[in-house]
């Protein structure tokens, strides 16, 4: 514990120092979005775009974290075992790729549908079992949605085969 502790504290410190863009906190063995990061990175949060947390145990992620990293353009939480995503996430005006594959989701995180600069959405690999199509079919800047492995019911499957403006990953049966 003491190692992925070190770990994460050389990887904030790296980011702070050489003013980067990123942070990469992927596969720490993190639970949660840690406390003590917020304020380590309060002078530089505006400048991060970029934040990977794949890889860990998270469970849920905190509003907190969308009101301090708005300068967001691409988050990704792969392999967490999250099944939702707080409001806050709405309100992010850069954000143009989330990855939220291989989580824990059973129901579609609607909030996303709010963000207009949102090209990519990833949930493959959740028990995602219904899409809010006509929300999606509304965002202006969708290109991508992955919904591979999720159990859609039929209905949507059907819905899913009309034209929209961006492109579905899907499994076939």
């Amino acid at each position: 514990m003491a190692e992925a502790v070190a770990n994460v504290a050389r990887r904030i410190n790296a980011t702070v120092e050489e003013g980067k863009d990123s942070l990469d906190l992927s596969s720490c063995q993190l639970i949660s979005f840690p406390e003590g990061v917020f304020k380590v990175l309060r002078t530089v949060s505006e400048n991060i775009r970029i934040i990977t947390l794949a890889g860990n145990q998270m469970k849920a992620i905190s509003s907190k974290f969308f009101s301090t990293f708005t300068q967001l353009r691409e988050l990704d939480l792969q392999g967490n075992i999250l099944t939702k995503l707080p409001d806050q996430v709405g309100e992010m005006e850069h954000m143009t790729s989330i990855n939220l594959a291989n989580n824990s989701f059973s129901i579609f995180p609607e909030k996303l549908t709010e963000i207009a600069t949102l090209e990519r959405i990833d949930l493959e690999g959740n028990n995602i079992t219904e899409l809010p199509l006509e929300k999606l079919s509304t965002m202006p800047a969708l290109k991508w949605l992955n919904v591979k492995s999720n159990p859609l019911n039929s209905s949507n499957h059907f819905a899913l085969h009309s034209p929209y403006k961006f492109d579905i990953l899907l499994t076939t049966d």
